[in-house]
């Protein structure tokens, strides 16, 4: 009767334990996970990381679009997905159509933000070409006139519609974010400050921690760098 009991008890056991391991939490995807920063950043991962990477990005910048194609993947399965990292983007405006592309990216919802940015710098060899050899009027439309007109100019001239369409948005969305002269003058104070204040003269560039990384200007240079921060924490 003695052994029978034991059995009953331990059977139970086993049904509880179950029933804990089929009731735990699943882990965190931070890969997934999309915050703003009060100065209205986007930042992929833990916003709580012990390592904030932070890349200052221009859409016009061909080495930009060389490092998004090169450190994404890794910077998500190394970085991001262990918790103990984040991604923020900040903006560098170069030029008009650089600031059109970062309206672009930050239209809609926050979730949207890095699938927006990795789909123009990842597209922009199609795309940058008008900015190759503008004709005298296509120059005209992209800095005169209202400010919804020019960018919205750009935006045809550069074939973004199709761009923001297969993600999802619709021609009235894409013109309301193109319209948004407020979100264009933060950035463009933003941009002005990471050159004035943080000394940030070239794409892309980074800083771990706040602190911004001298001669760093691609994965190869970047990634031992990170890599060492990673094995301090």
């Amino acid at each position: 009767m003695g052994t029978k009991l034991k059995l009953i008890g331990l059977a139970l056991t086993l049904v509880a334990g179950t029933a804990l391991a089929q009731t735990k939490p699943a882990a965190r995807n931070w890969n997934t996970t999309v915050t703003v920063t009060p100065q209205g950043t986007h930042v992929l991962g833990n916003p709580a990381a012990k390592i904030r990477l932070t890349q200052y990005v221009s859409y016009t910048c061909p080495h930009c679009a060389h490092f998004e194609e090169q450190a994404d993947a890794q910077l998500r399965l190394t970085f991001v997905a262990t918790g103990k990292g984040a991604v923020e983007v900040r903006n560098i405006i170069r030029d008009p159509i650089d600031l059109t592309v970062a309206l672009l990216t930050n239209c809609g919802p926050t979730a949207k933000f890095f699938g927006n940015h990795a789909a123009f710098l990842r597209g922009q060899d199609k795309w940058i070409g008008p900015l190759v050899n503008p004709s005298p009027a296509q120059r005209a439309r992209w800095t005169t006139g209202a400010f919804a007109a020019r960018t919205r100019a750009i935006a045809k001239d550069f074939n973004f519609y199709p761009i923001m369409g297969s993600r999802g948005y619709t021609a009235r969305q894409i013109d309301a974010c193109l319209a948004d002269e407020a979100l264009a003058k933060r950035l463009a104070a933003a941009s002005d400050d990471a050159a004035n204040k943080q000394y940030v003269n070239s794409t892309p560039s980074f800083a771990i921690d706040g602190d911004v990384l001298a001669g760093t200007h691609s994965w190869a240079a970047l990634r031992p760098q990170l890599a060492a921060r990673m094995q301090a924490n």
